[in-house]
Order: C-alpha cells, then structure tokens, then sequence
C-alpha cells in the first residue's frame, strides 16, 4: 500500500484524549481536559432546543446564519469597539479549530514562515506544517512567561506570512497586555504579515483585567483574524460553534477554505450561541468572576499540599511546578501517577511544546473550571496522596 500522509500519519493521539482515558480507566477526577461541570446558560441552551423543534434544519447559509453573524458583530462593537460588517467580515465555523484551518489553510502558501509562542494549543503546529508551513518558534519561560522581544524580533522576516497566538493563553494562562500587543503589531506591520488571533478565552480574564484584541491596534485592523468560541464563553464545548472575524479581502480566502471543509455548522446550535453573544453584560462578568473563584480555591489549595502554583491570569488553567513534592520523574510520569495512584489526573505542560524532550518536565496543568464538588474531590485525593 502506499504511504499515507507523513505528517498527519506522524503524529500520536492528542495528550487530552491520552489522560482523559486514563482518568476513565482508573476513574480519576479529571482535570486534565478543559471542559466545564457546567451545563451552560440555560436561556441559550432553550432557543437552541426550540429552534431545532420550530426552526429551519436544512443547511444554513455557507458563511452561517444571519442571527448568529450579526450577533457576532454587535459583540466584537461591544466589548472591543470594533466596527464590522456582518455580511463581509464574519464566518461561523463548527469549532475554534475548524477556524484556525480555515485561517492557516486559507492563508499559507508552501514554504511560508509562521511565528509560533511556545508553550502553544497542540493542534497548531500540526495545521501549519499540513499547509505547509514553516514553524519560527519563540518561547515564553515561566514562572512570569514575559514576551521575549529580541527572540520574536528574530523569528520574522521577509519570509513571515503571519504570526499565530492565544490570548488569554492556553497552558500557560497568560494574558497579553496592551505593551506587548503593540509590540507584535509593529513586528506585523514592519514584515507585511497576518496575525490569527485565538481569541476564544476572552471573557475569562481575572482581577478585574479587560481582554484587548490586537484588531483593535493602529494598522491592524485589515490583517488579522481573530476567532472565538461559543463552547467557552457559554460553558458548552460540545457544541463546537466558533467564529471568525476579518477583513473582508482577508476572508474571502479563509470562507473558501471553510466552504470545502465542514461547509456549515447546525443551526440550531447557531441561534443558541446569537443568544448567548446577546446576554447582558453581567453574563460575561459573572463568568470571569466565577473561573476566579475557582481558580483561587483551587490554586490555594495546591499550595498547601505543597504544589509551586504559577499565577494564571485567564483561562480554564493553572500550571503547577510538582518539584517542591519531591517528586523526581518527568510530567508525563507525575501525571500518570497521580491518576493511577492518587485518582486526579492533569496534564504533563511538556506536551505543548514542538521538541518535547527540550520542553521544561516539571511542570503540570490543571483545569479549574468543574463544579466546587469536583474541585473538593480532587484537592481530598491529592492532599491524602502526598501527606501518606
């Protein structure tokens, strides 16, 4: 038989699935994937179930519905005060990451540069290299994860077709600020490139902290596409609703793409998330005031077990440095032991970096946003574990 496609072919099976088996196996608490206890907004999940009774179910627009596109620009006028064209400038997509190929496929040429920030989502760089694209990586290093400007400086040049970043950033739970935006805007405009702007925890940003899109910066608002998701702002990632806003030039290639890879997402699903994008804003605040509630117990918690815990300042996420328990193994063997030995299970942070034998090993990251019970459950085991 003849071979198949050496990249996909190459790759293994993504760390979440890996240790989200494992946690059913040993029937770990698992805060290793991150999805919410939560069921989500009720009001939104009800307008989807009406419209899937009452509604149209045939196939909806290939660009998404007009319910849903407009809500998206109404938002992005809202919280960034972005002007967009809801009829040019926005796509609705089954997924974030059906967004992000839209993008990368839409916009690499084979053998165009792209800047990546380590630690990075682990389905980006296989979506790069498949359109043929050449990874520039630049690493962030904890505990404070700063912005190294004269490594990202280096990593662009002529040949630099687009930048791709998180913010607020997952692992790591970093959140770009205004300083360090502008500072990959200018890189931007100097190299005439793209900038794909994962977007999707922007309204899980803690103390107070305002999310700031890098459309939003002077000259960026014709060369970036940001993209965000109905799964994490309404706690429902099972619906596998994003969206992506752009340029209308910009888009037309990315909508191309869309067109001959899921063509369209159900409507259903759509009209929820219309609903969702429209509730008050004491939604949006409730939802970043609640992940940091359950950030602080959990991550206080850690502590006093004995965990290094990183500051996180958005996202579903907290890092943790397992050294100070004496453990002496890799991330990968801590988080295998902790789900078969101590019934939790998290995520060795090595696997989101390209070469993970040059990645840090002794970090692991744990997901916050589960109900106080599981939280609770979780701290119990691990306090038992490392206190035997």
């Amino acid at each position: 038989m003849k071979t198949a496609n050496a990249i996909m072919s190459g790759l293994g099976t993504t760390v979440f699935e890996v240790m989200s088996a494992l946690a059913r196996e040993h029937k770990s608490v698992n805060l290793g994937q991150g999805f919410p206890d939560d069921k989500g907004p009720e009001e939104v999940r009800r307008a989807a179930a009406e419209y899937l009774l009452d509604g149209h179910n045939q196939y909806p627009p290939m660009m998404g519905i007009p319910e849903l596109r407009q809500a998206v620009a109404e938002h992005a006028k809202r919280f960034q005060g972005l002007d967009v064209d809801w009829q040019s400038e926005v796509l609705v997509t089954s997924g974030a990451t059906e967004a992000l190929g839209d993008c990368l496929f839409g916009l690499i040429e084979p053998g165009d540069e792209v800047v990546l920030i380590e630690p990075l989502y682990d389905s980006y760089l296989p979506i790069v290299r498949r359109a043929g694209g050449i990874p520039k990586l630049v690493r962030l290093e904890p505990p404070t994860w700063r912005l190294p400007r004269e490594e990202l400086a280096a990593a662009f040049s002529d040949r630099t077709k687009l930048i791709l970043f998180n913010t607020p950033m997952n692992p790591c739970s970093k959140v770009f600020d205004r300083d360090e935006l502008e500072f990959i805007a200018g890189l931007c405009l100097e190299h005439n490139a793209y900038a794909i702007c994962d977007e999707v925890y922007e309204h899980i940003v803690f103390e107070g902290a305002r999310h700031l899109s890098l459309m939003t910066l002077p000259g960026m608002r014709e060369r970036t596409a940001r993209i965000g998701s109905a799964g994490k702002s309404f706690s429902l990632t099972g619906w596998k609703v994003g969206y992506v806003t752009a340029a209308a030039e910009m888009m037309r290639s990315i909508a191309k793409t869309h067109q001959f890879m899921t063509f369209t997402t159900p409507p259903n699903l759509q009209w929820g998330a219309a609903t969702g994008l429209r509730l008050s804003d004491a939604y949006f605040e409730g939802l970043s005031s609640d992940m940091q509630r359950k950030r602080d117990r959990l991550g206080k918690a850690l502590a006093e077990i004995g965990f290094g815990v990183l500051p996180a300042h958005g996202t579903y996420f907290v890092t943790t440095d397992f050294r100070p328990l004496g453990f002496n193994g890799t991330d990968d063997d801590f988080c295998r032991d902790i789900t078969v030995n101590a019934g939790v299970t998290a995520v060795p942070v090595s696997a989101f970096y390209d070469d993970p034998v040059k990645a840090p090993k002794h970090f692991a990251r744990f997901c916050f946003c589960k109900n106080d019970s599981t939280l609770d459950a979780a701290i119990d085991r691990l306090g038992r574990y490392f206190t035997r």
